[in-house]
């Protein structure tokens, strides 16, 4: 069994893995590699070796470990049948989530922080109570499964901000704040960062490879190859799940028409976004509200 899972967070917005498990008696020996979205990882047994940014720290239960996009980690274990790898994983792309975040000002500057700041140490060996955070562990496993596609966003974005919640708390409790008085420093971004910042801040327009090129000085066969080597996803795949989870925050947070929703994501044919919506969760924009309510708010028996 491999340590590195191969993911697309176009299909799948959330990865989570609760106690996965290698316990071949064998040297384990991993890959340099890095992937798109942040990874945390928390080690609840084994030994051996990470390596991140050329530092080396030792493998050890009660390590949680932060991996920004596209950062190079390698992994190396040793594995006998008394001392098992047994780890957790939660793996999501940052951009889809943000918005969720924007009523919890503290909560949103540690979210910011752990995806484009420049981090001291990214990994760390917490020492509080991570109780919290293993009982939430526990029942997203037991939830995870029932889940149909078109409560992905819904229930994907409640986990990430009960979850960076509990995390937050081991993690401050040896790492330093962000202060405000000195903002945080940022990290350079990688090339496939600086193709998902543009596509943000253009998706709701027509798609326009060239323009994007020019911006980006890169030639559009470059641009195409590499954001699809970066991601796993194609530019026009990534627009449209971005169109998406907009689409869905408006459809649960505002009472605008569904021709009004289209527009504010750049689609202007009502019954060309309803066929989308539909194409990609299985029902309707108008079928998920109704969905979305009756399950905040159910009627009187």
């Amino acid at each position: 069994m491999s340590y590195i899972h191969n993911v697309n967070l176009r299909d799948v917005p959330l990865y989570f893995a609760h106690r996965r498990a290698n316990d071949r008696p064998e040297n384990y020996q991993g890959t340099f590699h890095a992937h798109q979205g942040v990874e945390i990882l928390i080690v609840h047994e084994g030994k051996g070796t990470l390596i991140v940014e050329q530092k080396s720290y030792e493998l050890a239960p009660g390590m949680l470990c932060i991996f920004q996009p596209y950062q190079l980690h390698h992994v190396q274990v040793e594995l006998s049948p008394d001392t098992p790898f047994i780890r957790s994983i939660v793996h999501f792309e940052p951009t889809l989530y943000e918005s969720y975040f924007e009523k919890w000002p503290s909560l949103q500057a540690f979210y910011k922080h752990i995806y484009t700041g420049s981090l001291a140490e990214p990994c760390m060996y917490h020492s509080g109570d991570a109780e919290p955070l293993n009982s939430l562990l526990r029942s997203w496993e037991l939830t995870l499964p029932q889940l149909s596609k078109g409560e992905y966003y819904e229930e994907f974005s409640l986990f990430l901000v009960t979850f960076l919640r509990a995390f937050k708390q081991l993690w401050e409790q040896q790492k330093f704040k962000p202060s405000a008085a000195s903002p945080d420093t940022l990290r350079q971004p990688h090339q496939a960062e600086r193709m998902l910042e543009w596509l943000k801040d253009h998706y709701k327009e027509p798609l326009r490879l060239e323009q994007m090129a020019g911006e980006l000085h890169l030639s559009p066969h470059h641009l195409s190859h590499l954001f699809k080597a970066c991601t796993g996803s194609s530019i026009s795949d990534y627009v449209t799940a971005k169109k998406l989870q907009q689409a869905i925050l408006l459809l649960t947070s505002s009472e605008y028409s569904i021709a009004r929703i289209g527009e504010e994501i750049g689609i202007t044919n009502s019954s060309y976004f309803c066929k989308m919506f539909k194409a990609q969760l299985g029902i309707t924009p108008h079928q998920y509200r109704k969905q979305f309510h009756s399950k905040r708010y159910p009627r009187p028996h």
